[in-house]
């Protein structure tokens, strides 16, 4: 379980750098690039659109190929797609929201199927919390890096040399695959079907539907959040750096914030409840985001953004487990795929909506606000007991 855990850690941690550093130097490519600033939530929604379709589908190729050999995939589309992104203008960043973005939607099923088997039951919440530690640490580690790669290697250098480290971990993988690839089914086929069974899969279980619906509200708080808030400091005067500083910090909140709700959710609180109470915490601290003024204090956006990141950034981790704890047996990479899928469609529709937001109004408060109101809703249902919920 150890070993898996750790593998799986890395993995994640390389997609969520990926991921993340296209935010974080935004300010530099939009003015080498000329683009407007909504520009960031076109970006992240088609990276989005593109996870939607590869998480729909990734479930028969982690049963036919088996989960290591799909986070192998996983970190070898990211990093191509941050490499075209390095080599184009615009264009090049289209073509790499949707290879990059497809990569990224396979890490997070196949390393869940994978200690989905290693882990005991007992303590699904706390490993998986544990292995999506690894998404705030990337983001930490993009948002330290990110600035001084851009300035130092210029952010083209910096996306090529992450690409070419997540890249070579892949071949690092390898010599794990015979040991964890195991129960692959190489005669298993790939249909079209399988996208619809994936929805319906969920959608057909009240207590799945829940944990799709949150997902739904809180990836597309994260995907907000991640795609916007160096730019929004920035334009309230902060420097990239410091910026990036502060993201970075924030940030690194949701690493001991992940581990307490698993542990919470493992040991003393039902799984449903610690997911409410976050639900109400992100709605509050990212509606309190959209009245940032220069004239508040670094600690008090700090206090209020490490609310955020407590909630919105850690929440992954108590949400897979208890998915993983319902899915059908031998089907937890699937069903995980299709609770994703509707976060992925949080993930689309949260940046899209704020930029076109941030067009109409020429500011930031409107779209901070409507970001709070399905994670209210969310709150509320999953503070009702399981049947009346359903």
């Amino acid at each position: 379980m150890l070993i898996a855990l750790v593998a799986m850690f890395l993995q994640q941690t390389f997609v969520s750098v990926g991921r993340v550093l296209p935010a974080i130097t935004a300010p530099l490519i939009i003015l080498e690039l000329h683009a407007d600033p909504a520009w960031v939530g076109v970006y992240y929604g088609v990276s989005a659109a593109s996870s939607l379709i590869g998480q729909m589908g990734c479930g028969s190729f982690i049963v036919r190929y088996g989960a290591m050999r799909m986070s192998q995939w996983a970190l070898i589309l990211q990093g191509g797609g941050m490499a075209i992104a390095a080599a184009g203008g615009l264009t090049g960043f289209g073509a790499s929201a949707i290879i990059g973005g497809c990569g990224a939607a396979v890490s997070t099923p196949a390393s869940s199927h994978l200690l989905g088997r290693a882990s005991p039951a007992r303590l699904t919440p706390l490993v998986f919390s544990l292995k999506q530690t690894a998404v705030p640490a990337g983001l930490l580690i993009g948002g330290a890096i990110g600035p001084w790669m851009a300035s130092t290697l210029g952010w083209r250098g910096g996306m090529l040399l992450i690409a070419a480290a997540g890249c070579a971990f892949a071949v690092a993988l390898q010599a794990l695959r015979p040991r964890y690839d195991d129960d692959r089914v190489p005669t298993h086929r790939f249909r079209v079907s399988d996208f619809r069974a994936t929805i319906t899969s969920v959608l057909a279980r009240p207590d799945l539907r829940a944990l799709a619906f949150a997902c739904f509200a809180f990836n597309g708080i994260q995907q907000v959040f991640t795609a916007y808030f160096v730019t929004y400091l920035v334009a309230m005067g902060y420097t990239l750096e410091a910026a990036g500083f502060l993201f970075s910090t924030v940030v690194s909140i949701a690493v001991p914030g992940r581990i307490l709700w698993g542990w919470l959710g493992s040991f003393h609180v039902p799984p449903r409840i610690v997911m409410a109470g976050l639900a109400f915490a992100m709605a509050g601290s990212i509606a309190a985001t959209g009245f940032f003024t220069s004239g508040w204090s670094i600690l008090a956006i700090g206090a209020v953004s490490a609310v955020l990141s407590a909630s919105a950034m850690s929440w992954h981790g108590i949400l897979l487990a208890e998915t993983a704890r319902l899915a059908p047996a031998g089907k937890t990479g699937a069903v995980t795929g299709g609770v994703l899928s509707f976060g992925q469609m949080g993930a689309l529709l949260g940046p899209v909506v704020f930029s076109v937001l941030l067009s109409v109004t020429g500011g930031y408060l409107a779209g901070w606000a409507v970001c709070a109101i399905p994670a209210v809703w969310v709150g509320v249902r999953l503070s009702r007991p399981a049947a009346a919920a359903a």
